[in-house]
């Protein structure tokens, strides 16, 4: 019989708890395709609902999200590169490579990258980077380096001594994500992606520029995993051809991500497909869809943030 699971750490107008949603998702699908996990939403506070086709433990689908996310992440190399600044020919060329590599991991890697880059969209001389991109060497943030490290769990230079990629690995950490309420207890690399990391000067006793601040490790883990299902493409965009990636749509105010929420049990392919028509002025209708969520991208100072969701 069908189990249900409640992902009671995974709000619905927090972007980065979408993200680590999806890429938990897809972490399953990889691990234990026979499964076929499907996700909805529902209940008081809104929280998501895992479906599997087994009588599964919580530690089973743990176990198997870990395999999942330790096997997605191998693509995750950069060669040292810290940032999305490849040029027009070094970006086709990675691009032509993952295409010519062995089909199974060719695959991985291809998804990774198109939803990174294209060398069709260019500034200057530059590719422009995927739109969920909001670190560009600021404050000795590089995008690249983290969405090689977090997915693998290596711990950064700091924390060598006090934390192993065993212990970043570990189920601990994705059922911290998933199953209790965050509190934000890491203090390895995220994102940017979660609203509570826009910790501006007002209305603090200490100058945030000095407070590295706390994370979720298993969600940005996860989250860096469901990059690759948000494929962008280059397309024009007030006057200039810009990067649009799935879930993205730009107007006179910014860069908006956008996400459903539904209340029918979906697959992954599915739920990509619900976020592709985001953007639509004709949205796919979905499985029973209760709202559409918009956070916007915002400029801090030198830092990018994400705001919390409003359904649109």
């Amino acid at each position: 019989m069908p189990t249900e699971h409640i992902l009671q750490g995974l709000e619905p107008d927090n972007l980065l708890a979408f993200l680590a949603l999806l890429g938990f998702h897809r972490a399953l699908d990889h691990a234990e395709p026979t499964w076929r996990a499907r996700t909805y939403w529902a209940g008081v506070p809104l929280r998501p609902r895992l479906v599997v086709s087994n009588d599964l433990t919580r530690e089973e689908i743990l176990d198997a999200a870990a395999r999942g996310c330790a096997a997605l992440a191998e693509p995750h190399s950069f060669a040292g590169k810290k940032h999305i600044n490849f040029d027009k020919l070094e970006a086709r060329q990675q691009l032509k490579e993952a295409c010519e590599a062995d089909p199974e991991s060719g695959r991985l890697r291809m998804d990774l990258l198109s939803a990174l880059m294209s060398d069709g969209a260019l500034q200057e001389d530059r590719v422009r980077a995927t739109p969920f991109c909001a670190m560009f060497g600021q404050g000795r943030q590089h995008f690249l380096e983290r969405l090689e490290h977090v997915p693998k769990g290596l711990p950064p230079k700091d924390l060598e001594k006090k934390i192993t990629a065993e212990d970043l690995n570990s189920p601990s950490k994705l059922a911290q994500a998933l199953f209790q309420r965050w509190e934000r207890s890491d203090r390895t690399p995220s994102f940017r992606w979660d609203p509570a990391e826009d910790r501006r000067y007002a209305l603090r006793f200490e100058d945030p520029s000095e407070d590295k601040g706390l994370t979720v490790h298993g969600a940005n883990r996860l989250a860096s995993l469901a990059l690759p299902l948000l494929t962008a493409i280059p397309k024009w965009e007030r006057g200039e051809v810009r990067l649009r990636a799935l879930g993205t749509s730009w107007d006179s105010n910014g860069l908006h991500v956008l996400w459903p929420v539904w209340s029918q049990p979906a697959s992954l392919k599915s739920v990509v497909r619900m976020v592709a028509g985001c953007g639509l002025s004709r949205p796919f209708p979905g499985l029973g869809i209760i709202a559409i969520y918009r956070s916007e991208r915002i400029s801090v100072g030198k830092f990018f943030n994400f705001t919390r969701g409003v359904p649109s």
